[in-house]
């Protein structure tokens, strides 16, 4: 069923797009230029790949684990750059983003008289710079719309990192490195007006490296490794 109801969504998306008659087309000469700048506003949904310690539960008591993600924000300054022909590009956006995770604990009560479970629920925030550098390749204009697919990586910098932070052992809290390098993959839309380029752009990233700290706290333990993964929707200006 679903893949019917994506066929006949890209059948009607194909066939209005051929059915447009000829318009006039904005911006003409956008292009001709080597480099383009703008700005991006969006929003995004981080979350972890989490893999737990094998035995978790006969070693500290942990009955589930589990993670969702919560929604953030970032904003950008977008340049792009072409590379010999106009549907290829290079495109740079050194982005301040805010996210958040949420680690979900359900552990065997410590104390012999309760039958209730202990839970524990721990929010990881991050304040992250981020520059991804990618790939854009577009197709040609359709009047005033073209569409494009992006892949390439970022470097990530977390400067709401506890990494060296001192721990509190009596309400610990989740550590995670400072660090991150993350692969990219994308799509979006582009509509041209008289003077500026308006775009739609849907990216996921996953990271490279495990950027857990494993510090001994009962919340640390059971865990093996955390991967950021995010889903990022920008709204982006071009002139």
């Amino acid at each position: 069923m679903n893949r019917l109801i994506l066929h006949i969504i890209s059948i009607m998306c194909v066939t209005t797009l051929f059915a447009q008659k000829e318009r006039p087309m904005n911006y003409r000469r956008f292009d001709e230029k080597l480099i383009h700048f703008g700005f991006m506003l969006g929003g995004n949904s981080a979350d972890f790949s989490l893999e737990q310690k094998l035995d978790a539960y006969n070693q500290y008591g942990l009955k589930s684990l589990t993670h969702k993600s919560s929604p953030g924000g970032q904003v950008g300054i977008v340049s792009t750059m072409k590379l010999g022909h106009p549907v290829v590009r290079l495109r740079f956006i050194p982005t301040i983003s805010f996210q958040e995770r949420v680690l979900n604990y359900v552990f065997v009560n410590p104390d012999p008289t309760e039958t209730e479970d202990y839970l524990n629920e721990e929010r990881i925030n991050s304040t992250n710079l981020d520059f991804p550098l990618m790939l854009q390749f577009r197709t040609l204009r359709l009047n005033n719309f073209a569409a494009y697919v992006l892949m390439g990586g970022q470097y990530t910098l977390d400067l709401q990192s506890q990494e060296q932070a001192s721990q509190d052992y009596i309400d610990p809290f989740i550590k995670i490195r400072k660090h991150d390098f993350q692969g990219q993959v994308g799509g979006g839309i582009e509509l041209f007006a008289p003077y500026f380029k308006f775009g739609l752009e849907l990216k996921y990233s996953y990271g490279f490296r495990n950027t857990f700290v494993q510090d001994g706290t009962f919340i640390a333990d059971p865990i093996q490794s955390l991967h950021n993964k995010v889903w990022w929707f920008s709204i982006i200006f071009e002139g």
